[in-house]
């Protein structure tokens, strides 16, 4: 029979190659997949881009997640983790450490999503401790995790273990889930003096020993025991989704015409995408495009990566590396270690400048999302693109006032006010209500003061904005809902909740609501 020629040709690793380079760009990534397309069937419009032939379900495979997902990831998990590129060095641990005493403070690993804020009062007066906050680098974490569980951020370290708190931490955490509790099971895991995990807690369940607030891209924990703590997800259904940071680098290689394109696939974490970039800096790599996300599905379907509309009269590409593939447990258990693939290009000119393609990556029945690439060659035309959009993070130490959005005196006046019981009962579960906080409220009731441990929640929260509008709206309804007591229940009550406003401007739209106390300085204003 003639053969079919809209069909490509697939090749599995181990690719051989007589070049020793181009060996030790494949050899270590044994799930990886080629496959290359006809130009002549593009050309006619019989295919738009290359096709892969990804491995069918199951018959049996359920809606939910079946046994056999399980075992395959597991397996994953248990095997070698070393990918492909500059990525299977050893990283720097990520470490910080600061002495806080009674007035309290916030540590931050910069550029990774987590810090810990240690509250005022939670030290005793007269003392200080030393405190520190670790990001383990390693994947033992990852490797005795059970079944279908992987990590959704960094495991995190804080000590030292003798610590002694009057009152919780609150730790912030990055994560890479979609979180939705009909498709994910998330806990919060804690490790044992035999580095196994136990479970702290469900995040959709209640707990008085630990309280667990999940936003879109971060956790935020009170916790009183120091430790080493994970946030681990197992889904339940195929719908459930982690998010991908993809973003593309780029560096001449080895003489004037060749020039490499690396495609990274992390968990969209800021810890995560550090090790991209701690990579990419040793080997003077240039990100050539904003980092995008991609959502990648729990239904077994691999990752494609391949490259489109490079000139053809000006540039040439290695055979058989136009279209590449991770494998579906490659990529659902990395696990927080870089996954990335490489494409070597080659100009016919040194008058060829500019290079010009596109970079699709797609999951197969999933999402796909285009890296548009349009960089000059020559080292003095390029234009970097900042590796981090926002401001890089220096400060790793903060005590005293300058580490709290909410004013010492405030914060006191607040909690004087929400802690006492009156004849509605207690005001700390209003305040709660109003700042979106009134999940698990039997783990502040067990507080010596609950609202002190609220207020620490919602500076957690909202470290990374700029004003105390959300805090300023709070007491202002509580306000208005006082005000409408009768007096009898006004004379009994606590002091005036209107003269508990909050340093924060609304805008223009809304008058100011201003924050009196002798801490109120310029420097907390929105």
């Amino acid at each position: 029979m003639p053969p079919d020629m809209t069909v490509g040709r697939t090749y599995s690793t181990p690719l051989c190659f007589h070049d020793g380079a181009d060996k030790e760009l494949f050899d270590p990534l044994p799930d990886i997949k080629v496959k290359v397309q006809s130009s002549f069937m593009v050309s006619l419009g019989v295919a738009e881009r290359a096709e892969f032939h990804a491995k069918a379900p199951s018959e049996s495979y359920p809606q939910d997640l079946s046994c056999d997902f399980c075992s395959t990831v597991d397996k994953r998990k248990k095997g070698p983790l070393t990918l492909n590129g500059p990525l299977s060095g050893s990283r720097e641990q990520l470490r910080t450490s600061g002495v806080f005493g009674h007035v309290g403070g916030r540590l931050v690993v910069p550029n990774t999503g987590v810090s810990l804020l240690v509250p005022h009062g939670a030290v005793a007066e007269n003392m200080s401790w030393e405190m520190c906050m670790v990001i383990n680098q390693g994947e033992a974490s990852a490797q005795t995790l059970e079944g279908c569980e992987i990590l959704l951020g960094p495991e995190v370290t804080y000590g030292p273990s003798g610590l002694d708190l009057f009152c919780p931490v609150a730790m912030t955490v990055a994560h890479c889930a979609e979180v939705d509790a009909e498709n994910w099971n998330i806990q919060l895991k804690r490790k044992t003096q035999d580095d196994k995990w136990e479970e702290v807690m469900s995040v959709e369940e209640e707990s008085t020993s630990c309280y667990c607030l999940m936003d879109s891209s971060s956790c935020h924990l009170l916790l009183d025991q120091p430790g080493s703590y994970a946030l681990v997800g197992e889904p339940l259904t195929q719908a459930a989704v982690k998010r991908l940071k993809l973003a593309v680098f780029g560096s001449v290689e080895a003489g004037a015409l060749n020039y490499s394109l690396r495609v990274y696939c992390v968990d969209d974490t800021p810890h995560a995408f550090q090790g991209v970039v701690a990579a990419e800096t040793s080997r003077g790599g240039q990100l050539l495009e904003e980092p995008k996300t991609l959502p990648f599905r729990a239904n077994t379907f691999s990752l494609q990566v391949s490259i489109q509309d490079v000139p053809q009269f000006l540039w040439s590409i290695k055979p058989f590396t136009t279209c590449q593939e991770f494998s579906f447990p490659q990529v659902w258990c990395s696990n927080q270690q870089p996954l990335h693939c490489a494409f070597q290009l080659e100009r016919y000119s040194p008058a060829a400048t500019q290079l010009s393609c596109k970079i699709s990556v797609r999951q197969v029945k999933g999402h796909e999302q285009i890296l548009q690439v349009y960089t000059a060659v020559a080292e003095g035309e390029k234009e970097p693109v900042p590796f981090f959009m926002q401001t890089d993070c220096t400060v790793t130490s903060q005590t005293g006032p300058k580490a709290f959005k909410i004013p010492l005196s405030i914060r006191q006046r607040i909690c004087a006010t929400f802690d006492t019981a009156n004849a509605k009962g207690k005001d700390w579960q209003l305040l709660a209500q109003k700042l979106h906080l009134d999940r698990n409220l039997g783990y502040f009731a067990k507080q010596r003061s609950p609202s002190a441990v609220i207020l620490s929640l919602w500076e957690a929260r909202h470290q990374d904005s700029a004003d105390l509008d959300s805090l300023a709206s709070a007491l202002e309804e509580i306000g208005k809902i006082h005000s409408k007591s009768s007096p009898k229940d006004l004379d009994e009550a606590e002091p005036d909740l209107n003269h508990i406003e909050v340093c924060g401007l609304y805008g223009t739209a809304k008058p100011a609501v201003v924050l009196e106390g002798e801490d109120c300085a310029p420097e907390y204003t929105g």
